[in-house]
């Protein structure tokens, strides 16, 4: 069954966000892991992954077990837009990246809210984090002020 979704829609960029999710203001989601108790994926939005583009390879700096706190840099991913570290947006400790990354590293950008998940903690997000519609509110802002500078919506056609 498909998560329940929240459209957003913004000049050329258009996307869903899972409802039940949460978000941080850098573009990651977090979602708790059904059955595994106080375990949550966390992955990049379609907002991020647009910005990336196709990702090519990942590394996770982190261990099972170690510690994690929002901002500390958990591995590093690398697309053909762009390089980027990856943060920690939880307050916890790592459970493990996730493994099809290492066969398929496009399926964050084709399927961001389930199978392309980057990490897993257990944990708690951080404490600012937003609900969808605060997120939405959040990327608005954002794009209105990439706008405003200029710098397009480059790859950001409708879903």
């Amino acid at each position: 069954m498909p998560l329940p979704t929240v459209r957003f829609k913004h000049a050329r960029f258009s996307a869903r966000f899972p409802e039940s999710y949460r978000y941080s203001r850098s573009h990651y989601w977090m979602a708790p892991v059904e059955g595994q108790d106080g375990v949550w994926r966390v992955g990049f939005t379609k907002f991020a992954t647009r910005m990336l583009g196709e990702l090519v390879d990942s590394e996770w700096k982190k261990q099972e077990g170690d510690d994690l706190a929002p901002g500390d840099i958990v591995g590093w991913v690398e697309g053909f837009k762009a390089a980027s570290d990856v943060y920690s947006v939880m307050l916890g400790a790592f459970v493990e990246g996730n493994p099809h990354l290492k066969q398929d590293a496009c399926i964050v950008r084709s399927d961001p809210y389930e199978v392309g998940w980057l990490y897993a903690v257990r944990g708690e997000p951080e404490e600012d984090h937003l609900d969808v519609h605060g997120y939405i509110a959040h990327l608005s802002t954002i794009i209105q002020r990439m706008a405003e500078e200029g710098h397009g919506e480059e790859g950001a056609a409708e879903e």
